[in-house]
């Protein structure tokens, strides 16, 4: 009978918030209160509202109490959510295109297309890329303080594919790898496809809070770290040059692969040193193309530990075997003619003039930002709920993130994420004024 109660209740629940009856932001009973008044026990009562959170309904916060869902939107906004509507306007996902930059790429195909070494671009490539782009890559690391031979770099499809070869060829399932708190959440997809554990790191100022991974390499077996230290997404921070030594020195002290994701680096101006130039034994460093040049593109790096090489380059020949030869060749034609230096440099300045107006815009708000990064933080309220805001943009024809797209512990804070790089600029502060009307509306 108390299980034929448990189910009506859950589904009694689930049709009113369905329906409408219960709205969005209603703060349910308590679970003592939810027990007394059906004749559960506690602990049947907490399995309605664990059940209910596993579809999606409601989401339990410690502290306040556990509160109805916006259930219009999906559970988790963020990378999966990137293909938007038809005149939606996309603040959720960040791709950031400079005027000029088609014909760009029809000029680059004319003079791949006269080249002599075209026929080549159609057969099989190194796993890793042919030494000569390799050598391309290298340089190019080298620009951003990171010295490593060209054997040392592997040529992959974008960053993401960088960091889903690392986890496939150095990381085992089970494995406890430390993480942000809040982090990329293509990171996060690859843990849950691996089998990986993620290990919250809480913030601490402009970094992660390194005496609490200390504490947890002291408790736990922790395999590796992922760390973001220059632009952190979405927090975008630069961690000092004092916090990266502390890093490298835990991470030697427990012997920890790191893994530094390093998409948005080129935007921060004259940051310290890659974690990877301080520990260059044991760090992956992983970035690319994407942003600083094309989301299409899909060129991206890894420089590796020479004893990594061959693993990574096995678990590129099981995913793609090569980069496509044409992408692949265009791209380190445009590192070594400048070109890709000087988008890296129009683009810091488009992402400056771009934070200038959010500034201006969420001036009075809390707001989490740098001064050269695409994208906004914004932590809601305490009477405010990011589930509900994000549901209000939605309606009004704007799509973002929210936080739970980033956590790594089990409860997101309320916070919206707003990606700059996707908006034409003389549009730019029209929107982000709407969002402020949203936010000011939400105020209770």
């Amino acid at each position: 009978m108390a299980q034929a109660r448990y189910k009506q209740l859950v589904d009694a629940f689930a049709a009113d918030i369905r329906a409408g009856r219960l709205l969005p932001g209603t703060r349910l009973p308590t679970h003592r209160r939810l027990a007394e008044e059906h004749g559960l026990a506690l602990v049947t009562a907490t399995r309605v509202y664990a059940e209910l959170g596993a579809m999606g309904l409601v989401s339990g916060e410690t502290g306040r109490g556990t509160f109805v869902r916006e259930s219009t939107l999906a559970r988790e906004l963020g990378i999966d959510q990137h293909v938007v509507a038809s005149g939606m306007v996309d603040l959720n996902f960040n791709y950031p295109s400079l005027p000029g930059q088609a014909e760009l790429l029809r000029e680059g195909l004319r003079q791949l297309a006269a080249s002599g070494d075209l026929e080549a671009l159609l057969r099989y490539q190194p796993h890793g890329g042919r030494p000569h782009e390799r050598a391309a890559m290298a340089r190019h690391l080298a620009s951003r303080g990171l010295s490593v031979g060209a054997d040392q770099v592997m040529i992959v499809n974008g960053a993401q594919q960088g960091l889903a070869i690392t986890a496939m060829a150095l990381l085992q399932p089970g494995d406890v790898v430390a993480a942000d708190a809040l982090s990329y959440p293509g990171f996060k997809v690859l843990a849950q496809a691996h089998r990986l554990e993620l290990a919250p790191i809480p913030a601490a100022g402009s970094g992660p809070d390194l005496d609490a991974l200390e504490r947890l390499c002291r408790r736990r077996r922790v395999r590796a770290v992922y760390v973001m230290p220059t632009l952190h997404n979405p927090l975008g921070w630069v961690m000092g040059a004092s916090r990266r030594r502390q890093l490298v020195a835990i991470a030697r002290r427990h012997g920890l692969l790191i893994i530094e994701d390093a998409a948005y680096a080129f935007l921060a101006r004259d940051p310290p040193a890659p974690v990877a130039a301080l520990a260059a034994e044991m760090t992956v460093y992983v970035s690319g193309l994407s942003k600083s040049v094309a989301t299409g593109l899909r060129v991206g790096f890894v420089a590796a530990p020479a004893e990594y090489v061959p693993r990574l380059e096995r678990a590129i020949r099981a995913t793609t075997w090569n980069t496509p030869g044409v992408m692949t060749a265009l791209a380190c034609g445009w590192l070594d003619d400048g070109t890709v230096a000087r988008l890296e440099s129009e683009k810091r300045r488009d992402a400056e003039a771009r934070q200038v107006i959010a500034a201006e815009v969420f001036a009075g708000l809390r707001c989490v930002r740098h001064p050269s990064s695409y994208f906004v933080w914004l932590p809601m309220a305490e009477e405010q709920r990011a589930d509900k805001l994000a549901a209000a943009l939605m309606r009004d024809g704007i799509s973002v993130s929210t936080a739970e797209a980033f956590a790594t512990i089990a409860q997101a804070p309320h916070a919206i994420r707003l990606a700059l790089g996707s908006v034409a600029l003389d549009a730019l502060r029209e929107v982000l004024q709407k969002v402020r009307r949203a936010i000011d509306a939400q105020a209770w």
